[in-house]
Parts: C-alpha cells; structure tokens; sequence
C-alpha cells in the first residue's frame, strides 16, 4: 500500500514537473537553470549546442543531435536504441524476464492481452535487453534494425522511479508503470517488441510517427494502435522521453545472439546484438 501511495505521488509530481520544464523562464534564469541541471546530472554537450542555447529544461532534456551518429550498415547488426546502461539482459525462461537480478516479471503481463497468442509463442524463451537513460543521457531513441511496426499499445499506469532503487524493491516494476508497446517485424519477418516504460518525472514518450499517442494524461484505459506499411530503416529517430527511463527490447527466439554485457555503458549506434 505504501508504495503504491508513493507511485500515485509521483504521477502527479511528474505532471506537475512537466509544466515547469516546458516554461520558457527569461534568457538569464534559463541559462542558470540550465547549467546548474548540466552541472548536477553531468550532461556531456560534447555533441550538442552548448547550455545557453536551449530556452527550456524540456528542450535541453530533448535536445537533438548536431550531427548524425555513425553506426554498422551490415543488416545482421542490431544498434543500441539509445544512449544508456544496460541494467539487464539474456535469455526469457517461460517468457518471464528480470527488471533486475533476483526480480523478474511476466512478460505476457508486461505486453498485455493485446498481443497475438502466436507472437508471444514466438518470443517465449528468447531474448531481452533493458537499456536504462540516466537524466544525463541523450533522451531520443532510434530504430534498432529495418523494421516494420505494426501496432503500438499505450498503457496508462503508475509512474514509479526506474533507477536501481527502486528496480530492487518494487515487484514487476514494468509491469505496474506507463509504457507503450511497439509490436514489430524485421526484414526477415521475424517478431520483436520495443517497449518504452515511463517514469518518474517522464512527463511525455513521444513517437516520431504518430502524435496521437499521449502518455501521461488523465487516459485510464489501454489504447491500441494499428498501422499498414509502416517501415522505419534503423538509425531513423523513433522519438523521445522528457526525462530518463527505460527501453526494453524482446526478441524472439533464435533471432539474435546478444554482445552486451551487464552494466555496458552504451551509445545509440553501438552494436548491441547480431541476427543468427
């Protein structure tokens, strides 16, 4: 009970955190704003425009590349998403997998009842990453390999914190909090999820191809989305969170060999995984 007081807390202070970050304060408060969150969070500019440029905290929290990122062309490579820490990662026994070591969680749960009975018979024992950004971390995430995506689930819920914390004391954590659910196919047909968890402070997910989608909203119920022919070629920006969360990525069985290790610090573009 307690920590559910606690999530439902946290809703309202990530609405509330998100009207802050979306207002334009006078050029030298924002400029102080900013340095000071660059200064706590350690936020590397290196690859983008410097403090001062940005007119909000929700700018600088989404701020966009200056430059594209290199990364494999070979089709077998399968790139990070985003720029994060792997916090977990390996084989699903019975379609469970772990949010951390000693806590797993179902995945059927995890994807709903709006998922085919036939793809979730696809990815029982396959693999999973969890790829965990810091509020340092580039907050856009990217299309991992050529996909095709044919549905999208948003599903309303708590918002409780996705750091280490709180990953080894609240039980099926990504189950309880906001996500939505990519359901996609590779070239080869084979079935993958991308899954994007809110949480605490994530005022908004976005999702570059469809603007209907609106998490962390007054919405109680399960939206699904269908699409035709939606094809997205990886690198491509896939869209953002307003604050650090977590990407999971299922795959399904015998589709890919992993080459991450637990607790890799990972860039979006790195090879994280290779088709078989």
């Amino acid at each position: 009970m307690k920590n559910l007081q606690i999530a439902l807390l946290t809703n309202k202070i990530s609405k509330l955190f998100g009207l802050l970050a979306q207002k334009e304060f006078p050029p030298i408060v924002q400029n102080i704003l900013n340095n000071l969150y660059v200064k706590i969070t350690g936020v590397d500019l290196s690859e983008f425009h410097s403090a001062k440029y940005y007119k909000s905290l929700n700018a600088l929290f989404t701020r966009e590349l200056l430059k594209p990122r290199e990364f494999s062309n070979d089709s077998k490579d399968i790139i990070s998403p985003s720029d994060s820490l792997v916090s977990e990662f390996g084989d699903l026994h019975d379609n469970r997998a772990l949010q951390i070591k000693g806590f797993g969680y179902s995945v059927d749960e995890l994807l709903t009842t709006h998922i085919q009975e036939e793809n979730l018979n696809k990815i029982k024992n396959g693999k999973f990453i969890n790829f965990y950004l810091s509020p340092k971390d580039y907050h856009r995430y990217h299309v991992a390999l050529n996909m095709k995506v044919t549905k999208a689930i948003h599903v309303p819920g708590l918002l409780y914190p996705v750091n280490f914390k709180y990953l080894k004391k609240v039980q099926n954590l990504f189950v309880k909090n906001e996500r939505v659910i990519l359901e996609c196919f590779s070239d080869e047909g084979r079935v993958f999820y991308m899954i994007l968890v809110g949480a605490l402070n994530v005022g908004k997910m976005t999702l570059s191809f469809d603007d209907r989608i609106e998490t962390n909203s007054d919405t109680k119920k399960i939206q699904v989305y269908e699409y035709e022919d939606l094809y997205l070629q990886k690198g491509d920006e896939l869209g953002m969170f307003k604050m650090g969360s977590t990407v999971v990525m299922i795959f399904e069985k015998d589709f890919v060999k992993l080459k991450c290790k637990l607790m890799q610090k990972v860039s979006f573009g790195d090879t994280i995984a290779t088709k078989v």
